[in-house]
């Protein structure tokens, strides 16, 4: 029994290197994006034009929303005014008398959140904490949300901590190891922490003022949809964290926390775009595509996995096209009636997106239903027009690549399956690699689906897979799901999609790689199945 998998590709390029970064800036915001949430919820409720502020437009004014905003008794609303001023004038030596929620945890909570990740993703905890000391420098050495700061100054403090470390490896006499790495860790976040304080979050201040300005310019000149060119087509690459994490969020934090929102949320989060191009497919795509469109576009559009349409885009590249029209007209559409969220939509679901963008008023609810469903309707027509003048070319084509597929599949199968036949309603394929078999020769006992950032497609597919060998009647196999760049060479089997799988060997080569086209419904699925039953029978 053998599994379809991708040979693999050269090592390097520009691609991969972009894409390891944005996994890696992607592991920093990730798994803190509740405490976003929560920061968002808070935000909107109770700032005086939130829900239960002051100013709401509902008239309703809880009597402890001066204490979560800040101060207490009817003053909550000026101490609030007040504390957005002193970060405005870069009074923070007055910000630590606003007590509350809203401005603590977007001056402090979430940066120090960050660079916590960071620094454990390079150093474990002992990198975590001297991450989180050097970062609290930066970030009261500077007036407006370090973020950029934690990213940097996080993972930064961490390998200087490794790097430490090194010095006295196997070094230290027997007794005296707490004591050397506790006060080394404490004196080196106490050092860089001065640094920061000093140096680098002055500079870092300079990098965000001047992101922040060329964000205000291409706004001022109307220009902001442009970065569609970009951002659109890094999406279907899994390009896009980079852009989306290290620079759209940051930005987006500091946008909200001065107008309670931020159109930078939903460049790359519109769902409008990839269920435009999937409802295209849906109406007018042949074969596989067609028939899995439907099915992509309710867990696109409601779950938020975007990385479902990836795939029929790259199976038709000239769709990306459409795919650029449509950000476009939904940023466009964001920045002439003022649209924003609140706090990033993770996952870029419409319910996220409803959630993010009621706080700032039901007319930016409104402004961003109109954005989603302007981008979905400019993507899907022309996504048709691309579809309709291929149509001929590409049924004849259908026909014969997806014969040849099934053919192939079932000689490695050795048999027919009833998965097989029902292929045409599972998923788009692609036939940009070239394929090679890969034969497991030890036992499957923990399998991973790898995704970039470990979340959303990956856990998708784990669940799938999961299913599918319950159903077999095996339950004692291991099937989760993470991001890449956390395999640590354990797994038996990892499943990747394509443009990842060389990305994964590199994690972890010395585990069989699957790639699959679609995680929704791939047929390799069928094959991993099989081929733990047959090692079973083997074994017995």
């Amino acid at each position: 029994m053998t599994t379809t998998s991708t040979a693999a590709p050269k090592k390097g390029g520009l691609r991969v290197g972009v894409q390891r970064f944005g996994t890696f800036l992607s592991g920093m915001i990730m798994p803190n994006i509740a405490a976003f949430i929560a920061w968002g919820f808070i935000t909107m409720l109770f700032i005086p034009a939130g829900f239960f502020g002051a100013e709401s437009p509902f008239g309703w004014h809880w009597a402890p929303v001066a204490e979560i905003i800040g101060g207490g008794g009817d003053s909550g609303v000026i101490l609030w005014q007040g504390a957005m001023t002193a970060i405005a004038e870069g009074d923070g030596g007055n910000i630590l008398a606003y007590v509350g929620l809203v401005g603590p945890m977007v001056t402090y909570l979430l940066p120090l959140l960050i660079a916590n990740m960071g620094g454990r993703m390079v150093y474990g905890e002992r990198g975590g904490v001297v991450a989180t000391i050097a970062t609290m420098g930066v970030i009261v050495g500077t007036n407006i949300p370090m973020f950029l700061g934690a990213m940097i100054m996080g993972p930064l403090a961490a390998w200087i901590t490794k790097q430490m470390d090194k010095l006295w490896d196997g070094k230290i006499r027997a007794g005296f190891e707490m004591l050397v790495n506790n006060f080394s860790a404490g004196i080196l976040g106490m050092i860089l922490a001065i640094a920061g304080f000093f140096a680098f979050g002055p500079v870092m201040l300079g990098i965000s003022t001047v992101l922040g300005a060329a964000v205000d310019w291409l706004v001022q000149l109307q220009l902001l949809p442009l970065v569609s060119i970009i951002v659109e087509p890094a999406k279907v690459l899994f390009l896009n964290n980079a852009i989306n994490h290290g620079v759209f969020t940051p930005l987006g934090i500091e946008q909200a926390t001065e107008t309670g929102k931020s159109i930078l949320f939903l460049i790359e989060a519109n769902p409008g775009p990839g269920v435009g191009l999937l409802l295209a497919f849906t109406f007018f795509g042949v074969g596989a595509a067609k028939a899995s469109a439907p099915g992509a576009a309710i867990i696109q559009f409601f779950g938020g996995i975007h990385e479902i349409y990836f795939p029929y885009a790259l199976s038709k590249p000239t769709t990306i096209l459409a795919l650029i029209a449509g950000g476009a007209a939904g940023v466009t559409t964001n920045m002439l009636l003022g649209g924003g969220l609140a706090f990033p939509a993770a996952p870029g679901s419409i319910i996220a997106v409803t959630a993010a963008a009621i706080g700032p008023g039901i007319w930016n609810l409104v402004v961003v239903y109109l954005s989603v469903v302007i981008a979905a309707v400019v993507t899907f027509l022309i996504t048709a027009v691309i579809l309709r003048a291929s149509r001929k070319r590409d049924l004849a084509a259908e026909g014969d690549s997806f014969g040849a597929a099934i053919a192939q599949t079932e000689a490695n199968k050795g048999k027919k399956s009833e998965h097989l036949s029902n292929l045409a309603a599972s998923a788009a394929t692609t036939e940009s690699a070239p394929a090679t078999t890969a034969v497991a020769t030890a036992p499957i006992q923990n399998i991973v689906f790898a995704c970039d950032a470990g979340m959303g497609s990956s856990a998708m597919g784990a669940s799938v897979l999961r299913n599918k060998l319950k159903k077999a009647g095996i339950t004692d196999i291991t099937v989760t799901n993470q991001a890449i760049a956390n395999l640590d060479g354990t797994a038996d089997l990892v499943i990747t999609q394509q443009q990842l799988t060389d990305r994964a060997r590199d994690k972890s080569p010395n585990s069989e790689h699957v790639s699959v086209d679609n995680f929704m419904n791939a047929p390799q699925y069928e094959e991993v199945v099989e081929k733990v039953k047959s090692q079973r029978e083997e074994s017995e």
